[in-house]
């Protein structure tokens, strides 16, 4: 084969010298990128390196971190025993502690008694203006009727029919008005005799068993306030 390219460059000579010249560059491209892989082997090994070293690193920082938490936790725990320790040797003795608590119930003792005091003082105030003014309702309630009246005597009228129509107006107006105060009148027609609302006055005989214990006749009207009797009706019965 050496014979043949022999004479085939002997024949060519310019031929030969081209392929002289690429196979020189490529021996030159072929050691560039021998050259290249080393170059990046070794880039590759100093990145493991760099790698290794941080892991080192990092283990030994975390001990670190360790090692600084467990100080922090052993200074906690001595300030606690610290301040245990202090409060111990504070303690009060126990008489001083016992007056102290005295002392104490006392200020509160002074406290409770001044605020009841006064509760008393202003709970005999309102009592007190309720007795005076508890009927000022009532009264006010009964003033318009009291200047019926007024009219009516001030009448010169004598028509006695119109006279008696007023007088009537004015009844009918002052029991409403009674009744809006709470007062109501007790029914005694036909009514059987209830001590709670009758007072017995007569006892009339010879009724018949249908009117015995019955109301036969009212004297006297009682009335009510607020389902509360504050009058009896004075009332007959049969016998």
């Amino acid at each position: 084969m050496r014979v043949e390219l022999a004479r085939f460059l002997s024949k060519q000579p310019e031929k030969g010298i081209i392929m002289f010249k690429k196979f020189k560059t490529m021996s030159k491209e072929k050691k560039i990128n021998i050259e290249d892989g080393n170059a990046k082997e070794q880039v590759l090994n100093e990145n493991a390196e760099q790698n290794d070293t941080q892991n080192n690193e990092e283990p030994k920082a975390e001990e670190t971190n360790t090692e600084e938490a467990d100080n922090k936790a052993a200074d906690a725990d001595s300030k606690t025993d610290n301040t245990d320790n202090a409060a111990e040797s504070e303690e009060v003795d126990p008489l001083t502690k016992a007056q102290q608590e005295v002392e104490e119930l006392k200020k509160q003792l002074l406290y409770k008694t001044a605020e009841f005091e006064n509760y008393r003082k202003r709970t005999l105030k309102e009592k007190a203006e309720l007795i005076l003014n508890g009927g000022e309702k009532t009264i006010a309630a009964i003033l318009p009727i009291l200047d019926d009246f007024e009219r009516a005597i001030a009448d010169k009228s004598e028509d006695p029919k119109a006279i008696k129509e007023g007088v009537q107006m004015i009844f009918n107006k002052f029991t409403k008005t009674l009744e809006g105060l709470g007062v109501k009148k007790i029914e005694t027609a036909d009514k059987d005799f209830d001590v709670d609302f009758h007072e017995a006055i007569a006892m009339v005989p010879g009724m018949g068993d249908d009117k015995k214990g019955k109301v036969i006749d009212c004297v006297q009207t009682g009335y009510t306030l607020n389902d509360k009797v504050i009058r009896h009706a004075k009332v007959a019965v049969g016998q």
